[in-house]
């Protein structure tokens, strides 16, 4: 089932630990931390990098500067950073050979604090470190919670997935018996789950992956499909974004020379066009009111395949939910360049790289109100 939005931000009594932390630690997919970097180099250039290991990058924040205040993120500090899964605000790491050694440091770390939830995760799910710790989230949340109420601290309850404006402790899971211990206050939907990674999995009924990233997708932007609208899939098959937009209750049209799976073909709100989108008549591409694409082809020609879409006479798309692969790494250095692109066709984007997802960056871009028309005048336009 799809994941449902965090519940709405309530007030909160919990405050942020006097010692806030001199670094913040980013996670990241194992393998992004270059472009991480990158991308802070541009958002943030005044942080130095500290640490850097697969899955996770520290930095520094900077001092106080003659007559200039230190640079003190507020508690839900989350910097446009497309790579960064999790940011929290670092209070160092504990060590010992058993989970209730390290367990005691924590206490002794964080003093009387009291928090509204815990998150542990691994700093790195897809390493060799997963399977080579002893130690699993689940039960070492459960034994921080069990040791933090009897030393007197207030927790919230057992539910993992946190509420906006959340005060949460954060423990990270590393190699050798060391935890990175830190903290961060709730706010956007990846930062109410342990380690900004989506907490829901593909059930059995789904066609594919695609399902199950565009639900993260769908929960991450918060994009307001709404039933009845008009969705394009470019590439659809084998159909599991479709699937999902289907289950949203849109009409569906998947452009694809392949066949997508017969649970999605027969539905009665699906058509398909079985050939590739830029032999699509311009005439035929107006009245969508989303365009989705997920294909495994250069980041250029998504662009140029969305572009056609989303630029033919009389097409006004409210939004764009689309993946572009990243063939190497390297790559991403031009990911301004592209969202760019789509601020040029009068479109706000924002992007990410989602926990479902591999190599690639998804780009939720909304239609900004200074490019918008009214829907009746477009229909007129179409007519």
């Amino acid at each position: 089932m799809p994941v449902s939005s965090p519940s709405p931000a309530v007030p909160h009594q919990s405050l942020a630990p006097g010692g806030r932390g001199d670094f913040l630690l980013v996670a990241c997919q194992g393998g992004a931390e270059a472009a991480l970097c990158a991308g802070q180099q541009q958002v943030l250039p005044q942080l130095t990098k500290g640490v850097w290991r697969r899955g996770v990058v520290t930095f520094r924040l900077p001092a106080a500067a003659a007559g200039q205040p230190a640079f003190d993120p507020p508690d839900d500090f989350f910097p446009d950073l497309a790579f960064a899964r999790a940011v929290i605000r670092s209070l160092g790491q504990v060590a010992g050979a058993t989970t209730a050694e390290r367990i005691e440091k924590i206490i002794a770390l964080i003093g009387s604090t009291n928090w509204d939830n815990v998150h542990v995760w691994f700093r790195d799910p897809r390493s060799a470190a997963r399977a080579e710790s002893e130690t699993d989230p689940v039960a070492v949340r459960a034994a921080i919670l069990t040791a933090l109420r009897r030393a007197g601290v207030q927790t919230m309850g057992d539910d993992p997935i946190a509420r906006p404006g959340d005060l949460i402790l954060d423990c990270v899971i590393d190699e050798g018996g060391r935890w990175w211990i830190g903290w961060h206050r709730a706010a956007t939907p990846p930062s109410c789950w342990p380690g900004g990674l989506y907490p829901g999995a593909l059930p059995a009924d789904k066609v594919s992956r695609a399902w199950l990233k565009l639900d993260e997708a769908l929960a991450t932007f918060a994009v307001p499909l709404a039933a009845g609208e008009r969705a394009v899939e470019l590439g659809a098959a084998p159909g599991g974004a479709c699937q999902r937009l289907l289950e949203a209750g849109l009409h569906v049209t998947g452009i694809d020379p392949a066949l997508v799976d017969a649970r999605v073909a027969r539905h009665p709100q699906f058509e398909q066009w079985r050939m590739r989108a830029r032999d699509v008549r311009l005439k035929n591409l107006r009245g969508f009111d989303w365009v989705v694409a997920d294909m495994n082809i250069d980041p250029k020609s998504t662009l140029e395949a969305l572009g056609r879409v989303v630029t033919a006479p009389g097409s006004r798309p409210r939004g764009i939910i689309a993946t572009l692969k990243l063939p190497e790494w390297s790559r991403a250095v031009a990911l301004p360049e592209w969202l760019a692109q789509f601020r040029a066709w009068g479109y706000a984007p924002q992007a990410r790289q989602l926990s479902t997802g591999g190599r690639e960056v998804c780009v939720a871009a909304f239609k900004t109100r200074a490019s918008r028309r009214p829907r009746h005048a477009t229909r007129r336009s179409d007519a």
